[in-house]
């Protein structure tokens, strides 16, 4: 059995959902944005600030930011330091299933892992969207699907080097648009439990 799951995602294609009903079939323990940040924010950064900055890289990134200046570092390099250290905490305990924050670079060393990658079409994550944001527009939707994956895209170059996505980064990627949620959740409980 795999000890360690991580579940990168679009915005979207139903990543979370999928994670969570993985976890409930193989009783591996579910850690999400919000258990991250809580157990990042025992550390030296507020959870406020934890929750503001959260996926968020330096203003300046690309242009002139120095990677020597430790006692300087933006706040931004401060919570993913947190949450990296949060995320190997939780590896090493193993049994577990991390969705988000890179966790499948923080932990590629790690043994009995698997790194899953989820992903659809922009119209099917805009379908799937619109069920769980219903006071939103379609083009308020779209918007904040463009926004997240940005986001996540410019979180993970700066952090880890890597392209977010990118499928040499991960064990499986899984088209949740043209394989549906259940099928998903059944693939990698298979895959979970060999």
């Amino acid at each position: 059995m795999k000890r360690i799951v991580t579940i990168s995602r679009e915005f979207g294609a139903g990543g979370s959902t999928v994670a969570t009903a993985v976890a409930e079939k193989t009783g591996l323990e579910y850690y999400d944005k919000e258990l991250i940040l809580m157990r990042a924010g025992r550390g030296n950064v507020d959870i406020y600030s934890l929750i503001k900055w959260d996926e968020s890289v330096p203003i300046n990134f690309g242009f002139t930011q120095s990677l020597f200046d430790f006692y300087n570092r933006p706040l931004s390099d401060r919570i993913f330091e947190a949450q990296k250290e949060t995320i190997r905490e939780v590896g090493e305990k193993g049994n577990c299933i991390i969705v988000g924050r890179n966790a499948n670079w923080i932990l590629k060393e790690f043994d009995r892992t698997l790194h899953v990658f989820i992903h659809a079409s922009v119209e099917w994550r805009l379908a799937w969207m619109k069920k769980k944001m219903p006071d939103h527009s379609e083009a308020q939707i779209l918007e904040e699907i463009r926004k997240v994956d940005r986001q996540r895209r410019k979180y993970c170059t700066y952090h880890t080097r890597t392209e977010f996505g990118d499928s040499r980064c991960y064990d499986i990627c899984l088209d949740s648009g043209r394989l549906g949620i259940e099928k998903c959740v059944d693939i990698l409980t298979e895959l979970i439990m060999e």
